[in-house]
């Protein structure tokens, strides 16, 4: 369960890059949705994070919610903002998806 937790915790940090990014175009009412969204996806990941940390090692908690949010940052930055997916992004992306592997499977 608390790996689902840090999951959910890592899902929400992508989130609020989303609503960041998503600020970035908007105006009046929309730029104030985005802002909110931003707020309470920044709140839930770290209340998530908290909470994972209750019985996971810390160690493991911050290195897996930051990847999970780093990763998926990429990801949401290339599908959505139309950002280069370069033969080197790609490449470091999946070092860091098989590090945070490797923390799991070790850890």
């Amino acid at each position: 369960m608390n790996w689902i937790i840090l999951i959910l915790a890592g899902l929400m940090e992508v989130g609020f890059t989303f609503c960041l990014g998503k600020t970035k175009t908007a105006t009046g009412h929309e730029l104030a949705m985005w802002w909110s969204g931003f707020l309470l996806s920044l709140a839930l990941s770290m209340y998530l994070m908290a909470r994972a940390a209750e019985k996971l090692p810390i160690g493991t908690v911050y290195p897996v919610w930051t990847g999970i949010g780093a990763v998926g940052a990429v990801v949401v930055g290339i599908i959505f903002f139309h950002e280069p997916a370069t033969f080197w992004r790609v490449f470091f992306l999946t070092t860091l998806i098989l590090s945070i592997v490797g923390l799991k499977v070790l850890g």
